[in-house]
């Protein structure tokens, strides 16, 4: 077996996939190459490139519209940049396009969207991305909120299928978003500082189990279509959730994008058997970004960070410190972790190893 983790191999001899026990490893970050799929990085400098080359990393580059936040308001903007981060990476950052839903009522929508999205793909996006204004703000000039499985957009996700691209569906939000601000809860921040998205403010908008049906209904609409769910599927307090879902829809995985410290605060055991029971459904991410406006080595210090703290969560039994908790690591096995930072991404997202441009 090749060691592909920069840890003695002793250490890893006894990793059994049906134990719940957890061996002793050290905190190192591994030599083995990773893929992040879920990242913001729209600034080419030779900083991030060196962070790419230096951890053995790709990463999934997402592009998303969101007309709430300034550096994610203009989509071809992004895309243009995805496609430079992209070149420049020399491949180590392929891309994830994503269209406008906002005009869907207009006709001949799904075939515009189709055609760029197929423009997309000729340039090398190997997933697209749908985003939570669907479900959670769209309204029709009705009064209806857009739902993910409206039929407008079953003609676009078996366009997706037939040219074998990833939908990745960033669907709903954390349950936080629909009840009080809580300084306890991770997500405290986002909503204190984006009152656009918590629902708590909007009681009018869509319960967070509708949307979530509507996302199954596309499971179950679109079998052959791969659907990576972004942040848990958001349903990223309660893994026997998730495990319900991935029991029902054999094309359905999460990333962990921004929702490692909601695993944290679960019970460690009833984690790591989740992620061994489904180690082939879970994705590596972090929802790390890039901004042109960022200081280039600002920002790739929290990149290391982040990734060092993950990696002692996910293959270690250390203790990680979270917002004054102490949380005991996972220690997941080498097979688990090997495919939750690698093949797992090679499978779900094809071309994210050989995307050309």
């Amino acid at each position: 077996m090749k060691n592909w983790i920069a840890l003695p191999l002793a250490l890893l001899i006894g990793c059994s996939l049906s134990s719940s026990s957890a061996p002793a490893r050290k905190s190192v970050l591994p030599a083995l190459p990773r893929i992040d799929v879920h990242t913001h990085v729209f600034n080419p400098t030779p900083t991030f490139h060196a962070l790419l080359n230096r951890l053995n990393l790709r990463v999934l580059n997402i592009c998303v519209l969101d007309r709430h936040s300034p550096a994610y308001s203009n989509l071809e903007e992004q895309q243009a940049a995805a496609r430079a981060v992209f070149r420049a990476s020399k491949g180590r950052a392929p891309w994830c396009s994503s269209f406008d839903p906002s005009d869907w009522e207009i006709p001949g929508f799904s075939r515009n969207v189709i055609d760029q999205l197929n423009k997309t793909f000729d340039d090398g996006a190997i997933a697209v991305k749908i985003y939570k204004v669907i479900g959670m703000e769209l309204k029709s000039e009705t009064g209806q909120y857009l739902m993910p499985d409206d039929p407008v957009f079953i003609p676009i996700f078996k366009a997706i299928e037939v040219r074998n691209r990833t939908l990745y569906a960033h669907l709903a939000e954390p349950w936080s978003a629909w009840r009080p601000l809580d300084p306890a809860s991770p997500h405290y921040g986002y909503y204190k500082n984006n009152p656009d998205w918590h629902m708590y403010l909007h009681p009018e908008r869509p319960a967070k189990e509708t949307i979530l049906a509507a996302r199954d209904h596309i499971l179950e609409r679109h079998p052959k279509l791969r659907v990576v769910g972004a942040h848990l599927g958001s349903m990223e307090d309660n893994v026997d959730e998730i495990a319900q879902r991935l029991d029902l829809y054999p094309n359905f995985a999460v990333d962990t994008a921004a929702r490692v410290p909601d695993l944290m605060l679960q019970p460690t055991e009833r984690v790591r058997a989740f992620f061994i029971k489904y180690q082939d459904r879970v994705l590596y991410g972090t929802d790390l970004s890039l901004m042109p406006s960022q200081k280039p080595e600002e920002a790739v210090k929290e990149w290391e960070v982040i990734y060092a703290r993950d990696w002692k969560f996910f293959a270690t039994n250390e203790t990680v410190e979270y917002e004054g908790r102490k949380i005991q690591g996972l220690a997941l096995p080498e097979p688990v972790l090997r495919k939750f930072y690698r093949e797992n991404a090679i499978r779900w997202l094809p071309g994210i190893e050989s995307a050309k441009n």
